[in-house]
């Protein structure tokens, strides 16, 4: 009788990844509200900030399409990418923006620009440009730029008028951690893909296409930074009161009502649903286009070598 032998299931590997890491965050969380000790306080923003934006690049590394995107590119495009990225926006940022009506339109752009810059730095000997990889490596530029940046908004939550807030830090990186997945990561792997499926096989092509997928990210990205203004706004707008106007035109902030409270919490995060819908419908489109890419790579036979 042969022995039969059946494959071994396939690990999901980001699942562990994500799962260890989770319980060491949440085993520092615990001893650093039991012990108060100030030195677990960079552990805890490390692990929670980069915790999902690691496992989602896991993920992500295991359904690249060539073997030229390695674990070092990855590596290189979510830290070195990352921190370039974040780099170059606060320079940017420092001296191109002022507070403005147009100020989160300017930060979508200057962002998504930096990200998509760096992206293209750090894949430019790439010989075979896929549509496939670029999803996979914009997607690790721009969770390398969150988790950089939720390390510096966790770190700045710590400190309040009152003094340290653990609790302020731990409900940051909550936050930050579940939108985290709809946010730069969602951004730049559409950018990523667009700009790969527009490209030759050996140089970077900038298209109307490109083009118009960057002034749309960063379009979503604005209204991702304004959501809260928008929705303060429509909340006025349709329920203040006079006396809640004279007010605000005195200088005053007026104290909301327990139903604008709600109206205002329902707004801010429908209008964040909405976005996130709008860029994950986007991204799923761009992955079609890139399978059908890649299976027109494996089946086309160039007729000069018949």
């Amino acid at each position: 009788m042969n022995d039969v032998t059946t494959a071994p299931p396939r690990r999901r590997t980001w699942l562990r990844v994500f799962l260890t890491g989770l319980l060491l965050w949440i085993l520092t969380v615990v001893v650093t509200f039991a012990t108060g000790n100030p030195n677990l306080i960079p552990t805890l923003v490390l692990l929670g900030s980069f915790l999902v934006p690691v496992s989602f690049v896991v993920w992500a590394f295991g359904r690249r399409h060539s073997g030229e995107v390695t674990a070092e590119l990855l590596f290189s495009t979510f830290v070195t990418g990352g921190v370039l990225g974040v780099l170059a926006a606060s320079l940017l940022e420092t001296y191109l923006l002022h507070p403005s009506p147009g100020l989160f339109l300017g930060v979508g752009l200057i962002e998504e620009a930096a990200k998509l810059t760096v992206l293209m730095l750090l894949t430019r000997r790439l010989q075979h440009k896929y549509a496939f990889d670029g999803l996979v490596l914009g997607a690790s530029v721009g969770f390398g730029f969150a988790a950089f940046e939720s390390a510096g908004y966790a770190f700045t939550a710590l400190f309040t008028e009152q003094g340290l807030s653990l609790m302020q830090l731990v409900q940051t990186e909550l936050l930050r951690g579940l939108l985290a997945p709809v946010g730069h990561g969602l951004w730049t792997a559409i950018l990523g893909g667009v700009l790969f499926s527009a490209s030759g096989r050996e140089h970077f092509a900038v298209t109307g296409r490109l083009l118009l997928a960057y002034l749309g990210v960063s379009a979503l990205h604005a209204l991702w930074d304004s959501m809260h203004s928008i929705a303060l706004l429509l909340t006025l707008v349709l329920t203040g009161t006079p006396y809640q106007f004279a007010l605000l035109e005195r200088g005053y902030e007026p104290e909301p009502s327990a139903g604008q409270t709600d109206l205002f919490t329902v707004l801010s995060w429908g209008g964040l649903i909405v976005v996130s819908l709008i860029g994950i419908g986007w991204l799923l489109a761009v992955r079609r286009h890139a399978d059908r890419e890649a299976r027109a790579v494996l089946w086309r036979i160039p007729a000069h070598r018949l």
